[in-house]
């Protein structure tokens, strides 16, 4: 049996001895496993970014488009202008349909009448000459007067009996230019085709709102000198310095 014994042939496993293995083994068991540590701040904020990417890169662009805008578009997308608590915002959207011919004042009524179904005193530009025919809204809150020409056209001026409201906000989808109306106060002008949606605040500090409906270069202000204050609207005058003239005239 030693003899048999000996001459048998064990194979090592992998080539080791048994006490290599047992102590690979006991080594094995005393190393620690690695443990995952908490990504760094830098790692945080590179994961950020890497998520946001698309998001980051759409604001920036956004961004070089305005910066690239010429001058006057880009002070209307990011600039407000302000008057008489009047917000006034260049919108270069669709365009509003054409404008209808400027109305008439279809009850032809003297300015002497309108005064008195509507309370209160129109103020007459000196400028236009004729004798005005005159009309009042079914609320008796606006006075209109109405010059008509050989060939047709009016010349309208509206007088609201209400200051504009300090919150009010409007949207014109043409360019404007802040005026100032001389001996009235501040004013916008609307060269082009536009439709107006004004916030108003009667005596009585009721507030209210009136639409206009699309219409060509407009001159609109407000007085407030008066115990009254007024909101003024002339249509009609296509010409910015006769419009100006106009207005300053009426008294």
């Amino acid at each position: 049996m030693r003899l048999l014994r000996s001459r048998m042939a064990v194979p090592d496993v992998d080539g080791r001895t048994m006490a290599e293995r047992v102590l690979a083994q006991l080594v094995a068991e005393h190393v620690p496993t690695p443990v995952a540590q908490p990504p760094t701040r830098r790692e945080r904020l590179r994961g950020w970014f890497r998520l946001r990417r698309a998001r980051i890169a759409a604001a920036l662009c956004g961004l070089l488009v305005v910066a690239v805008l010429t001058p006057p578009v880009r002070a209307a997308v990011a600039d407000w202008f302000n008057f008489g608590g009047v917000a006034v915002r260049h919108d270069p959207s669709a365009s509003p349909p054409p404008p209808s011919p400027v109305p008439g004042c279809a009850q032809a009524l003297t300015v002497d009448e309108a005064a008195r179904q509507a309370g209160f005193e129109p103020l007459v530009p000196s400028e236009l000459s004729g004798r005005p025919a005159a009309s009042v809204s079914a609320d008796r809150r606006v006075i209109s007067l109405c010059w008509r020409s050989a060939d047709g056209a009016v010349i309208r001026l509206d007088q609201l009996r209400a200051t504009i409201d300090p919150v009010f906000w409007k949207t014109t989808r043409v360019p404007y230019e802040p005026v100032t109306v001389r001996g009235a106060g501040e004013g916008m002008w609307f060269p082009e085709p536009h439709r107006l949606r004004i916030d108003l605040v009667d005596e009585r500090g009721t507030s209210y709102s009136t639409t206009v409906r699309t219409a060509g270069p407009t001159l609109l202000w407000e007085r407030t000198g008066s115990a009254t204050g007024l909101t003024l609207r002339l249509e009609g005058i296509d010409q910015q310095d006769r419009a100006m003239e106009v207005a300053a005239s009426s008294r």
